[in-house]
């Protein structure tokens, strides 16, 4: 799950990091009183979405100006001008992709006096089981350009969960960032406030970028992009209540009410399946025979007869999807279920599109027999080669 960075900014202003003063808007009437509480001479108009490259965005339309999703303004009517030329805009940036977000928050900060511009993250080590901080002096830059161009310009380092965060890691950030005397001090600090964070709050990402050195002589993270392992998030219902919906994909809010493991992809053939890695490979063996999938939909190894209908539900209410591929190996999923879930919900939205089944595994006769005299228009398939050839097929019109 991810929020916005003034929503991360909250959270990490709860343990202590310096984060800059700001007050976030959802109408352009708001601005004027955001901009006189900040006080100025000096403010950032921020567009609040959940995508990168902000600054470097542009918006699709021309009444929205050319000045990006961030803005500097040097006067209350700038951050009037600036609110309600961004607010219900469509902003585009490398991450978004064509289609662009469109921008229904807004958030007004105060400026700050930039001596350098610095890089922070940190993020789980699945190979090492810890968590990883990665640091560099090239902040407010693509760090992935960074790493491809000047590699050695990034430190990595480490925090074994049974010690958790030590001294000498702060030391090595502050190497890392070149900093020494006072600021070589607040690294050190900064780094036991984040590591802290991020495990009380469980999150899987937190990026820092930039950290900033002001003129005086302080650190400030100046923005701050956060992602949560939804698997935790039972625990924190204060995160959950951050969540922006309209962020996010209708269809994967749909499925998180059922608990299905669904991402929209941008292909023409749905596919539902059981289990992760049998859903990895049914998305590869479709590109194979030259079509894309439409989503990667994993139902689970105890999926009932009303999720698998919610399922079907959802792929179909995908109008790029020309044709769906059910593929279960039934273990612990029952291939009946499935096969009734799919019936269920054929019967309730209808079927315009071309739709393989192919079942193996427990109950595989029971449930090929509940497809068969259910007298829908259904292809089976005998394995899964067989299963991918059929949908591909079918969606060519072969």
């Amino acid at each position: 799950m991810n929020i916005h960075e003034y929503q991360a900014k909250a959270v990490l202003k709860e343990f202590g990091v310096p984060v800059s003063r700001g007050v976030p808007i959802l109408k352009a009437s708001e601005a004027e009183a955001a901009a006189k509480e900040l006080g100025g001479p000096l403010w950032v108009v921020k567009s609040q979405i959940h995508a990168g490259g902000r600054g470097k965005g542009k918006f699709k339309e021309a009444s929205a100006g050319d000045k990006g999703g961030v803005r500097l303004a040097k006067s209350v009517d700038e951050v009037k001008e600036f609110s309600q030329q961004m607010l219900g805009a469509t902003l585009v940036t490398i991450q978004t992709g064509p289609a662009g977000k469109q921008v229904n928050r807004l958030y007004i900060e105060e400026g700050s006096d930039i001596e350098k511009e610095l890089y922070l993250s940190a993020l789980v080590d699945r190979e090492t089981s810890e968590i990883a901080f990665v640091v560099s002096t090239e902040g407010g830059m693509d760090i992935e350009k960074v790493a491809h161009d000047t590699p050695e310009k990034i430190v990595t380092f480490s925090v074994d969960p049974a010690t958790g965060v030590m001294p000498h890691h702060g030391r090595t950030a502050a190497q890392a960032l070149g900093l020494k005397g006072e600021l070589a001090k607040q690294a050190e600090k900064l780094i036991t406030q984040l590591y802290t964070a991020f495990v009380a709050k469980d999150m899987a990402m937190l990026e820092i970028n930039p950290l900033i050195i002001t003129k005086q002589g302080d650190l400030r993270c100046l923005d701050a992009k956060i992602s949560f392992d939804s698997n935790s998030l039972y625990r924190h219902p204060d995160i959950v209540a951050l969540r922006d919906t309209t962020e996010e994909d209708a269809k994967e809010i749909e499925a998180s009410k059922y608990d299905l493991a669904y991402i929209a992809l941008e292909g023409t053939i749905g596919c539902m399946v059981n289990g992760a890695g049998l859903a990895m490979a049914t998305l590869d063996i479709i590109k194979l025979y030259g079509e894309s999938p439409a989503n990667f939909l994993d139902v689970g190894g105890g999926a009932t007869e009303e999720k698998v209908t919610a399922a079907f539900k959802i792929i179909t209410a995908d109008p790029n999807v020309k044709g769906i591929l059910v593929n279960i190996f039934g273990g612990i999923m029952k291939c009946d279920v499935i096969a009734r879930g799919v019936i269920a919900a054929v019967k309730a939205v209808g079927l315009q599109v071309p739709l393989v089944v192919r079942l193996e595994g427990t109950n595989v006769e029971e449930g090929k027999t509940i497809i068969r005299e259910s007298g829908l228009n259904v292809l089976p398939a005998d394995d899964l080669d067989d299963a991918a050839q059929k949908i591909v097929n079918a969606v060519k019109g072969k």
